[in-house]
């Protein structure tokens, strides 16, 4: 356990480098004069996502109700995003449901709201195959090579994980060790899904549903999926078709973070506005990167009790030794 807090706290000192080493430090960014500067911090998107382009509108849509000017820069990895909240170099963050565990549990962020997309407010991680194999349940991914989002990413690494030792594989000090009973391989969600469906060597991945629903085939899905996951209508619409193996629980959707500690006479507005604000509000009509969310709801910390657990499971701390 004690491997696991160092590894976490070195991984997010680590993760504030991809935020200050390519852009500058990003430490004094309030205004003098003019409009106050409000510093947003973005989880790193897919390599096919723009994500800086997907927010513009989030953006312009909270200059324009509230007066300030925000700032934004997206981080090297996930813990960046944590470590960017707790060393005061970002206000508010798109984060993932992990680090809204995280942050509240720390006391370094609260959550301003939960994001909805298309009505629903949570998703699903999806553990999936390729059809021609000997792979049918997920205690047949013995020995075998299974590929993975971020190792600190919700849907991506820690719900498959947890799906993998409910199972009752051996999955040794994963994330950030090395499982026992199988081989990881951890990248991005289209990363992981394309090498399990291009190279023979991987047998599964686990990662988000967004890019394995549109694989699976519908009959396939379980109905807790089906009754209330965004995006069904599209299961099993592309090829190649893809075998689900398991699907998890529902997960509360990432939260948009606010720093506890910031003090501004904004911060309430800010957080009005966003919860207020409908879907065409937030939409970059100048870009072809479309949003993932349509909105947020209302939420707090006992929303995000599932990653908790999860999270308790896997023994994964976060801060201090103590």
């Amino acid at each position: 356990m004690e491997n696991r807090r160092r590894f976490l706290k070195t991984a997010a000192t680590a993760g504030a480098v991809g935020i200050t080493g390519t852009a500058g430090c990003i430490g004094n960014l309030s205004g003098s004069g003019g409009s106050q500067e409000v510093r947003f911090i973005l989880t790193p998107a897919e390599s096919s996502v723009s994500v800086k382009k997907q927010y513009q509108g989030v953006f312009d849509y909270i200059e324009q109700e509230t007066g300030v000017k925000i700032k934004a820069k997206k981080a090297g990895d996930y813990a960046a995003v944590y470590q960017a909240l707790k060393s005061d170099q970002a206000d508010i963050a798109d984060a993932s449901p992990t680090l809204g565990v995280v942050g509240t549990d720390e006391g370094v962020a609260d959550i301003l709201g939960i994001r909805v997309a298309y009505g629903a407010a949570k998703y699903f991680s999806l553990i999936t195959t390729k059809p021609d194999n000997d792979i049918n349940k997920l205690t047949d991914l013995k020995g075998e090579t299974v590929a993975f989002a971020d190792k600190l990413s919700t849907s991506g690494s820690l719900f498959p994980l947890y799906m993998l030792k409910q199972a009752g594989l051996d999955i040794g000090g994963a994330p950030e060790g090395n499982p026992k009973d199988f081989t990881g391989k951890w990248s991005g969600h289209d990363q992981a899904f394309k090498a399990m469906k291009n190279r023979d060597d991987v047998a599964a991945a686990g990662t988000g549903a967004f890019v394995s629903m549109p694989h699976v085939p519908k009959d396939q899905f379980p109905d807790r999926v089906k009754n209330i996951a965004a995006g069904f209508d599209d299961a099993g619409s592309k090829k190649p078709e893809m075998q689900l193996l398991k699907a998890s629980q529902p997960i509360p959707r990432a939260p948009i973070l606010m720093r506890s500690n910031w003090d501004s006479d904004k911060r309430e507005d800010i957080k009005t506005a966003l919860l207020e604000a409908e879907a065409k509000d937030l939409k970059n009509d100048n870009s072809a990167e479309d949003l993932w969310f349509t909105g947020l709801k209302k939420g707090d910390a006992s929303d995000y009790k599932p990653v908790k657990n999860v999270k308790n499971a896997l023994g994964l701390e976060f801060g201090s030794d103590s």
